[in-house]
């Protein structure tokens, strides 16, 4: 089987509507895919019924914007409740602060001579509850200042740039005990790629298992070198993690993150399922169910 379990669509940064995400997964011969867009669960209906149709199996999920101590970190949560209310409202407050910055963002990058209005932004972000930077470089993609959005994040986007505002994003712990309690499974985004390799240590994740149940780290991904895989495999033998692989798909937004360039092993698919099945339990809640044909 070949299992993708980190995938965006329109309804956060990706550039294909959920429906289309599916049907490209099927092109691209996967047997499972996941849906995790940024801080929000508004694709998944769609998906659903479109894998469904398609016969591919489709995992709910998201992706939680998180920081330690200044540094950002991802957490993806997969099946839990969208409809319990403590997670729902911090949600809601991440998206509300992506938003909520946008005016700034452009403010800032008008006065060192770049040219963009909110206007702008706002018209590369129709579907999505959440407007961030991505939607920023898509504007500025489409007024000819930059050629993509890797370059719009290396010249005025990315931290320490002239347009980089922060936003309001989760504690790791906090949003990995919501996740449990809204009946889901937690498992750490790219732990060492980007930024967040300066806090995801061995010792955090351990901290994280402990006291908060974490229950997985993504190791294959392309942020990651095979030796950071390899050591990140080593960890979670350790911490007796979940391993899981995937493209950390956005269509167009992103180039070198094909649908299936990295999957998650079967066996580790299984373990992840099982611990969405007893957090439900444990926590008695009636949560969203994977859709496997």
């Amino acid at each position: 089987m070949r299992i993708d379990l980190h995938t965006h669509s329109n309804r956060s940064d990706g550039t294909d509507t959920p429906a289309v995400l599916m049907t490209h997964a099927q092109q691209a011969g996967l047997d499972v895919i996941a849906l995790t867009d940024h801080d929000t669960t508004d694709g998944w209906d769609e998906a659903a019924r479109a894998a469904e149709r398609l016969g591919i199996g489709f995992v709910p999920g998201l992706e939680i914007s998180c920081k330690l101590n200044g540094i950002s970190v991802h957490l993806l949560g997969y099946l839990p409740d969208p409809a319990y209310a403590p997670l729902a409202d911090d949600l809601r407050v991440v998206r509300e602060g992506r938003t909520d910055r946008i005016p700034t963002i452009v403010e800032r990058l008008n006065s060192i001579g770049v040219p963009l209005t909110v206007e702008e932004v706002l018209a590369q972000a129709t579907g999505t509850p959440s407007v961030g930077r991505p939607h920023v470089a898509d504007a500025l993609v489409a007024n000819g200042t930059v050629a993509n959005r890797s370059e719009a994040f290396d010249k005025y986007l990315a931290d320490g740039r002239a347009g980089h505002v922060p936003h309001y994003a989760l504690e790791p712990g906090r949003a990995i005990d919501l996740v449990r309690q809204a009946g889901g499974v937690p498992v750490i985004a790219h732990p060492w790629g980007r930024s967040s390799y300066k806090v995801m240590t061995e010792d955090t994740l351990a901290h994280l298992v402990a006291d908060h149940g974490l229950a997985g780290i993504e190791v294959e991904h392309q942020d990651h070198s095979p030796e950071s895989r390899e050591a990140l495999r080593a960890i979670a033998r350790n911490l007796g993690l979940i391993c899981t692989g995937s493209s950390d798909h956005h269509g167009l937004g992103k180039i070198d993150h094909d649908l299936g360039v990295n999957s998650t092993d079967p066996e580790q698919f299984d373990r992840l399922l099982e611990v969405a099945k007893r957090n439900a339990a444990a926590f008695d809640v009636r949560v969203p169910e994977a859709y496997l044909p």
